[in-house]
């Protein structure tokens, strides 16, 4: 989130600490991860995309605070963890 502090639904979620939700989605491998980064970045939903090093391998991303309605199909192919 320190990334983009300065976006309305980050000051928001921050703003309200008592209501802060997080859900924690599972994808099946790199390349679905890889997709589903894709997949926000033509939603235009600000992400940031953790890879560990030294290997280099893409491994988890986090939104700013977004409503469910506004991801789309971004995120549909990913299960509740």
């Amino acid at each position: 989130m320190q990334k983009y502090r300065d976006d309305e639904r980050v000051k928001a979620y921050v703003d309200d600490i008592n209501s802060m939700h997080k859900v924690v989605l599972e994808t099946k491998n790199e390349a679905s991860l890889l997709k589903m980064a894709e997949n926000l970045k033509q939603n235009n939903i600000p992400y940031y995309l953790w890879t560990e090093q030294p290997e280099n391998i893409p491994t988890c991303l986090a939104t700013v605070p977004v409503v469910r309605s506004d991801l789309g199909d971004a995120l549909k192919k990913c299960s509740l963890m």
